[in-house]
């Protein structure tokens, strides 16, 4: 279904793709602005605009809370059938749309394309006497309740890191001091000694790292982050990985013409330089997925987070 855009003159602006566009993106972010979330959602769409992939600009709402799912929700009930409207994803609103049982779900979307992956790094105030991971483990064997640890929402992949690492030290996962935040609030809490450590995406922490607010003990990936003279959990003996895959949906109801546009977009936005050069400086891996393959990876995230959620202990 395409829209006629009437411009003086009796002239229509139409896309190269085809599809007429009335108006700039609108973007929802589900997280207030200076998180993860949000960086993804804006490096992004400045990533099409500079290869001028999509150049008709941007309208960006950010909805924080839930675990994205509050934003989920909002972009479900207003953006029916809108070929234009966009909403940032990832794995963290998979598990909380099952933690907070949420009416609406990814399911009521258009997946569009899974772009990103970023494993997690654990962080603590400068002067913090937790100086490596295996110092974490004993605090954590110690008495969880002691260590008040910053994330995302309840259920996110950073609540499910701590489960896990709760669990290799033989900690009680019910008794873990768990603190979410939203957006950008985090690094505050951290740098400002309210919280004894914080996990999250390594890129939320690397400039704090930098200026010597806070320090990052570990990451979560398979190897060490370039840029980053950090080890990795499985270096210090302790068997966890995990990442966090983002991506962006579609409007309920989209049209197939809008669909593809947009999956096309993204296609093309992965092979340009200004692609590759974005992944480097967020510290990101490109984990693209086309759009009917993201749609599968979503059905299959969803069981998976379903059974992981259980098995940590953090639902029953």
């Amino acid at each position: 279904m395409f829209k006629t855009l009437l411009i003086t003159g009796g002239l229509a602006l139409t896309l190269t793709t085809g599809i007429a566009v009335a108006d700039p993106a609108k973007v929802m972010i589900p997280a207030n602005p200076g998180g993860g979330w949000d960086g993804a959602g804006r490096q992004t769409m400045a990533a099409l605009n500079q290869a001028k992939i999509f150049t008709d600009g941007v309208n960006f709402t950010n909805k924080g809370g839930a675990a994205g799912t509050i934003g989920l929700a909002e972009f479900v009930r207003t953006s029916k059938g809108d070929d234009n409207a966009l909403l940032v994803t990832g794995v963290i609103m998979v598990g909380g749309v099952i933690t907070n049982k949420t009416p609406v779900s990814l399911d009521d979307t258009t997946p569009l394309a899974r772009l990103t992956n970023e494993y997690n790094a654990i962080a603590v105030p400068a002067d913090s006497p937790i100086k490596t991971p295996k110092d974490f483990i004993a605090a954590l064997k110690a008495d969880p309740t002691a260590v008040s640890v910053g994330g995302g929402s309840a259920g996110g992949v950073d609540h499910v890191m701590l489960a896990l690492l709760a669990k290799h030290a033989g900690a009680p996962v019910d008794k873990i001091n768990f603190v979410a935040f939203s957006g950008g609030e985090i690094l505050a809490a951290l740098g400002g000694g309210k919280i004894k450590a914080a996990i999250s995406g390594a890129s939320e922490f690397r400039q704090f790292a930098q200026s010597g607010r806070i320090r990052i003990i570990a990451v979560s990936g398979p190897t060490r982050l370039e840029g980053l003279d950090v080890p990795t959990l499985k270096e210090a003996g302790i068997p966890v990985e995990i990442g966090n895959w983002r991506g962006i949906v579609g409007a309920p109801g989209m049209s197939e013409a809008g669909r593809k546009a947009w999956a096309e977009r993204f296609e093309k936005l992965r092979k340009t330089d200004v692609w590759t050069a974005t992944l480097k400086s967020q510290g990101w891996e490109d984990a693209y997925l086309p759009s009917d393959a993201f749609a599968a990876f979503l059905k299959q995230e969803k069981a998976d987070w379903s059974v992981a959620l259980k098995e940590v202990g953090i639902l029953n």
